[in-house]
């Protein structure tokens, strides 16, 4: 009677163990027919939840670009590091454009950065 009820103890066991599923294996497949796991989702979900974050930072950053920097400091911030559509572009080339020096255009976009880094700073405390 007693290793009956060992039997019986080690399939009820099995039995809660068997909902039990690993995060690598395999629960669906993909659009080619490649193996899903459960951790290829979580990654993914991720992935967007980082891609939402990365969205509403740039909002914010395109926001306060126009909002705490002069016209100049704008446009070298748009040049230099390619936003609006363009394409980022050195330091060099940004002094050529602006005819003014590479010097010059460093300490803008420094002071630039530095603004900005405060602006979020100030909006996230």
């Amino acid at each position: 009677m007693r290793i009956a009820n060992e039997v019986l103890m080690f399939f009820r066991n099995g039995k809660k163990s068997s909902l039990d599923i690993s995060i690598n294996e395999p629960i669906d497949t993909d659009k080619d027919g490649s193996a899903l796991t459960l951790i290829d989702i979580m990654s993914t979900e991720d992935s967007i939840l980082d891609q939402i974050d990365i969205k509403i930072k740039s909002e914010k950053l395109h926001k306060y670009i126009s909002e705490i920097l002069s016209p100049r400091e704008q446009l070298i911030i748009e040049l230099r590091y390619g936003l609006n559509g363009n394409q980022p572009i050195t330091q060099r080339e940004v002094a050529s454009r602006m005819k003014i020096s590479r010097s010059y255009v460093s300490r803008i976009e420094k002071k630039a950065l530095l603004e900005l880094r405060k602006k979020f700073e100030r909006s996230n405390k």
